[in-house]
């Protein structure tokens, strides 16, 4: 899957201090620190990666910041940016600033949707009304992708081009830490997942050991289960 790391790949400290424990103001919050880390083999840069802790405890009341919109533009033959993370219930647009069509779709779990061909100037919207990752294509440009996760927590962060995750505004409390990177199968993502406990001052949390990462993503197919056809129309 084509990327671009230029968005993908900025470090992201989440403004979750304002937010992560509503309106009590007294709750200790800390930073959380922690890091990819690539087998020996591997000399390239760290993938696109996201990191995200999810409470164990009920009473840990989380909120995102306000955000206008969010949108995935296509422009290029390419959407910008190539990785969103989202609230879940957050309407995405999908504009088209291309002076040609695009047909938008998804076929993964975190949102089935088909946005059907529609124009230049124009723009349509989905609603990522589920936790999970969905992976974006066009049907008509296969080089075309991005990926939008919908999370129900405030308290993630994007790993920087080194592979660092920093997340400050932590309440303390007991969490799951998960995290999906670019490339590496769901099987092996779920094997991330672990437990841990945040407590005051700066808590390194260590290493999430990934496994070999691919260094050419299998090709996908388009939204018809099919090979695209490689001769392309004038109009697109």
């Amino acid at each position: 899957m084509r990327s671009l790391r230029q968005f993908a790949c900025l470090a992201l400290i989440c403004p979750a201090a304002l937010y992560a424990a509503g309106n009590d103001q007294s709750a200790t919050r800390v930073e959380v620190r922690f890091h990819l880390a690539l087998p020996a083999t591997e000399k390239k840069a760290a993938p696109p990666a996201v990191a995200w802790l999810v409470p164990l405890e009920p009473d840990v009341a989380l909120h995102f910041p306000p955000h206008k919109t969010y949108s995935l533009v296509q422009k290029h033959r390419t959407f910008i940016p190539h990785l969103l993370v989202v609230p879940v219930g957050t309407q995405v647009l999908f504009p088209n600033q291309d002076p040609f069509y695009h047909n938008v779709f998804s076929l993964f779990n975190g949102k089935r949707f088909d946005l059907g061909l529609y124009e230049a100037g124009s723009t349509r919207s989905v609603t990522f009304s589920r936790v999970g990752v969905s992976y974006i294509f066009c049907n008509i440009h296969p080089e075309m992708s991005a990926v939008v996760i919908a999370l129900s927590t405030p308290l993630y962060a994007i790993a920087d081009a080194a592979g660092s995750f920093t997340i400050s505004g932590v309440p303390e409390g007991d969490y799951e830490l998960r995290a999906w990177v670019e490339g590496v199968p769901q099987s092996a993502l779920d094997q991330l997942a672990r437990r841990v406990h945040v407590s005051s001052g700066r808590t390194d949390l260590g290493s999430l050991q990934l496994p070999a990462v691919p260094s050419r993503p299998a090709a996908h197919l388009n939204k018809y289960g099919q090979p695209y056809d490689t001769e392309r129309k004038g109009i697109y």
